[in-house]
């Protein structure tokens, strides 16, 4: 990887009118902003369909897209939306995202432009799902879920469908045949946009960083359709779910619930599963950042009737047999990776890392209880990222804010700053003059904004992921002192 610096801006967190950002005309006005602040890299969460508490985390499918990020002026363009119907779909411009509303308004919406669709069009979206095998399984997930009022698969009261069996299948789908094409139609129009999104960001010289989360929700059609890759009693439910203990962001560790892999039966077919599911991801991303990278080396199992992940046990993961794998399979399509490497990290973890040959995180808002801290820049290895912060964190300012005394005194020591607003240009400097060979910073780091702005809270259930950018609040003299320092430290 070259010298460069990037931004992390989620997808729905871009302005527009209709309550969350989408891959329309915004989309590109940041890649715009991005290519005239001299960034070689835009940084994304994941785009799936989100579940529980709108986390891109908690998706119901690996391979699909969120229909919420689909742009309704490109359907309207197409003939599928009028301007009344658009007009009636527009929400407050206030900063946040109101789930609630983008869900009443956008699924109806959706429905009736594909009421519309012409037989050219759906033929387009026939011949779009022959291509992509995941496709009937989610399509037909999504419908049973419908018909079955939202119920989880392990609820459904199909025994047989519950269990994916072949019979039920086809009786499934042929009752829901309707609303399978819907789904499909919709998957067809996220790829679709987001394929001519990524052609005119790479356009720019701007690559995509996404995420791969290393789990997947117990209900989702990834675990309903594929049983065996996970370790489920027979009825389909984990008895060991995924989690971390105690940390920095939380007294009481993370209880994510996600179900074990399978790892025995992975290793059998040669990690097909996950060679299936990077090839869907490099679809969409030029480089993926390995989520939750410890948990390749060894990952904390917690009984799945713990109430806090406290309770548990670390179990040996896939380490190199797995990532050997992922990074020999795609040779052809270039495609690299970050690890995430983030946590309480064991002398194994940096081995793994090491012979992988992965570059891993350095987190500057970690970095301040003194001179030793592998966060610090002078303690870089150059083949490493360098962030302000992660979406798990705050932003610079609100990081500064709530500091303790003596990070705060050591920041002082080491940045000669003693107020949120030099330290947040002081970061930025730092991260840019480091030997990093990728600087990636928040908007909101660049933008000054403090913890209102922050993405997401570990361990807190409600209020994240729905942070906004307002209309503009990018300027051209933000872009030019951007490109300025960029072009200052060699990343231009």
């Amino acid at each position: 990887m070259k010298r460069s610096a990037g931004m992390l801006l989620p997808i729905f967190s871009l302005p527009g009118k209709y309550g969350i950002g989408s891959l329309g005309k915004e989309a590109r006005a940041f890649a715009d902003f991005l290519h005239a602040a001299g960034q070689t890299w835009w940084q994304i969460l994941p785009v799936g369909p989100t579940g529980a508490g709108n986390s891109p985390y908690t998706s119901e499918s690996t391979f699909a897209g969120n229909p919420l990020f689909i742009d309704l002026d490109t359907l309207a363009q197409q003939g599928l939306l009028t301007a009344a119907e658009l007009k009636r779909a527009q929400l407050p411009q206030n900063g946040r995202v109101d789930y609630a509303a983008v869900y009443a308004l956008r699924e109806p919406l959706l429905r009736l432009a594909f009421s519309r669709m012409s037989t050219e069009q759906t033929a387009a979206a026939e011949a779009f799902a022959a291509d992509r095998p995941w496709l009937a399984d989610y399509a037909l997930y999504c419908a049973a879920k419908r018909h079955f009022a939202g119920a989880a698969w392990l609820d459904w009261p199909d025994e047989a469908l519950r269990r994916h069996e072949t019979e039920a299948l086809e009786h499934w789908r042929t009752v829901l045949a309707e609303d399978i094409a819907y789904y499909t139609c919709v998957q067809h129009w996220f790829f679709t946009q987001w394929a001519e999104l990524k052609a005119y960001v790479n356009g720019l010289g701007i690559k995509i960083i996404g995420d791969l989360p290393i789990y997947v929700s117990l209900d989702s059609a990834d675990v309903w359709s594929e049983r065996k890759e996970f370790l489920l009693d027979e009825e389909g439910r984990p008895q060991k779910v995924a989690g971390v203990p105690p940390d920095y962001f939380s007294k009481d560790g993370q209880l994510w619930g996600n179900p074990l892999y399978n790892w025995e039966h992975m290793k059998a077919d040669g990690f097909g599963w996950w060679i299936r599911r990077v090839d869907g991801a490099i679809q969409l991303f030029d480089t993926l950042r390995i989520d939750h990278f410890r948990g390749l080396e060894r990952y904390w199992a917690v009984p799945a009737d713990s109430k806090t992940a406290k309770v548990g046990r670390w179990e040996q993961g896939p380490g190199m047999e797995l990532l050997r794998v992922l990074t020999t399979w795609f040779w052809y399509a270039n495609v690299s990776y970050i690890a995430e490497d983030l946590g309480s990290l064991t002398d194994e973890v940096h081995a793994l890392r090491d012979e992988s040959g992965l570059p891993g995180m350095k987190v500057l808002e970690f970095a301040f209880s003194g001179p030793d801290n592998a966060y610090l820049p002078h303690n870089y290895p150059p083949h490493c990222i360098c962030y302000t912060g992660t979406h798990d964190n705050d932003t610079a300012v609100g990081w500064y804010t709530h500091a303790t005394k003596a990070e705060r005194s050591f920041v002082k020591a080491y940045l000669g700053t003693d107020d949120a607003e030099s330290t947040r240009k002081a970061l930025l400097r730092c991260g840019m003059g480091s030997v990093a060979e990728l600087f990636v910073a928040q908007l909101q780091d660049y933008l000054g904004l403090g913890s209102e702005a922050r993405i997401n809270v570990p361990g807190v259930a409600e209020g994240n992921w729905e942070w906004r950018l307002q209309p503009r609040q990018l300027t051209k003299p933000l872009a030019k002192e951007i490109r300025t320092l960029t072009h200052t430290f060699g990343r231009c």
